[in-house]
């Protein structure tokens, strides 16, 4: 009985530090089965309070305890993490489409700032940033004991501000040094254009919340643009990290008639959704051809899955990230916020992509020297410290999903590699994005096909 009282008191020590609150006490009070929480507690209070007494220099109360949430949280997995006040704005301010700083989406591994995806039309995009980089030093100090989310705030900055990024790149032998200048990033979430005068573009960059009905606006432009002549749809979501669960599933909503969009699994079974199609399909039918790639992750998946499933859509490119989780942001009144793992998703056809990602129906490079890296997953979820296992799905073997059933002879005029001698991809110059160039050729030969027969090949 005595252990027990000098065990309660030393967590009643801690909460005396500010550590916890007074209901989390009554609550375990009241559970006889909960001893070793409070041996761990009353362990967590002793050091915090040896830290505070012995570290070589007075520390801020705050930070060290909000480092130690953090810590608790980033040892789940490679997504969950607390947001301080200021982080939890800037996560706001980003979510609603408008933040300053260089335009990157960044994950963390080994310690490094892994390159998700730049951001089109941001500084680190025009400075050549790639999916895929790490970045190891900020302004010549080393990134190594930061926090994701201490880099990414070392990242932002005021406007006009400069900021070095010494980055280590596959294929380079040395650091490549790239200087940046700040700014305030608005990306445009929707971009869109006629390719020649009958294929329709348009480019998803993230899911925010102007996404869907901007993506509604330019299909709506593009019909206008083209008339009569419009034969199909490219949707490219090449380099898209995601974002909102809600715009995912309205986007896929948007061309699909009826069925399942993406369904969430939790902890507890009472908490399982599901998102089925409203009905309406903005396209009215035409081809689709969904663009993906290795920087293709979360809602950028459940949309290409969706539409895949259903054979909505022809997905062509390479295999995507392989985020199938779902992250709630949860409040905490004045102090910010934590950002945890709460759910995995499933396609339609009950499969998860978590650490697979979405294969492609087509495989399509971008470049020769790619074909060498396509044999494994690495820059990819499945390669991330702690990413959770794949489960709870259909197994791959069961999973059921139509076949494509094209024309006959369609799908072989695709090419998978791009000539030798080809000039490398430049965003600026659609001419040089041989992705884009096999994704609009298959839809021209598709609409070159008659309708009777193409229903036909469908069945």
């Amino acid at each position: 009985m005595m252990a027990k009282v000098r065990t309660v008191a030393a967590v009643s020590a801690a909460f005396a530090a500010g550590l916890m609150v007074g209901p989390m006490v009554a609550a375990w009070a009241q559970d006889g089965g909960r001893a070793e929480t409070y041996r761990l507690l009353s362990l967590f209070g002793d050091v915090f309070e040896r830290v505070r007494a012995e570290y070589v220099e007075p520390i801020n109360d705050r930070e060290a305890v909000e480092n130690a949430i953090n810590g608790m949280l980033t040892g789940l997995d490679p997504h969950s993490s607390y947001l301080n006040q200021r982080s939890y704005r800037d996560m706001q301010v980003t979510t609603r489409g408008e933040f300053g700083g260089l335009g990157i989406e960044v994950t963390q591994e080994g310690g490094w700032i892994k390159v998700i995806s730049p951001i089109d039309e941001t500084p680190a995009a025009r400075a050549g940033v790639k999916p895929g980089d790490l970045i190891t030093h900020l302004d010549g100090a080393s990134v190594q004991g930061l926090t994701l989310q201490e880099a990414v705030e070392k990242m932002r900055g005021e406007r006009g501000t400069p900021i070095k990024l010494t980055i280590r790149r596959e294929g380079s032998e040395r650091p490549v040094e790239l200087s940046l200048t700040r700014d305030v990033i608005r990306p445009q979430v929707v971009r869109f254009r006629l390719e020649g005068n009958d294929i329709g573009y348009v480019r998803l960059t993230s899911f925010n919340e102007q996404t869907d009905t901007a993506m509604r606006r330019a299909v709506t432009a593009l019909r206008q643009q083209a008339g009569t002549n419009l034969r199909g749809l490219v949707l490219d979501l090449r380099n898209n990290p995601g974002g909102l669960l809600d715009q995912a599933v309205q986007v896929s909503d948007d061309f699909l008639d009826q069925g399942e969009i993406v369904s969430t699994r939790a902890r507890r079974s009472e908490d399982a959704q599901r998102w089925n199609a409203r009905g309406g399909d903005i396209a009215q039918g035409l081809p689709i051809v969904v663009l993906v790639n290795g920087g293709s992750a979360s809602a950028s998946e459940i949309v290409a899955g969706a539409l895949q499933d259903h054979r909505r859509a022809i997905v062509l490119g390479t295999k995507s990230f392989g985020k199938g989780s779902v992250q709630t942001v949860m409040p905490i009144p004045g102090n910010g916020a934590i950002r945890l793992t709460t759910a995995r998703y499933y396609t339609p056809s009950g499969r998860s992509i978590q650490g697979t990602g979405i294969a492609p129906d087509i495989e399509v490079l971008a470049a020769r020297e790619d074909q060498a890296s396509t044999v494994s997953l690495r820059e990819r979820e499945a390669d991330l410290r702690r990413a959770l296992r794949n489960e709870g799905g259909v197994p791959p073997a069961q999973v059921v999903i139509p076949p494509l059933n094209l024309p006959a002879g369609i799908a072989e005029k695709v090419v998978r590699l791009p000539p030798e001698g080809a000039p490398a991809f430049d965003p600026a110059k659609p001419e040089t994005d041989f992705q884009l160039q096999q994704a609009t050729q298959l839809l021209r030969n598709l609409a070159a096909v008659p309708a009777a027969q193409r229903r036909a090949a469908a069945q």
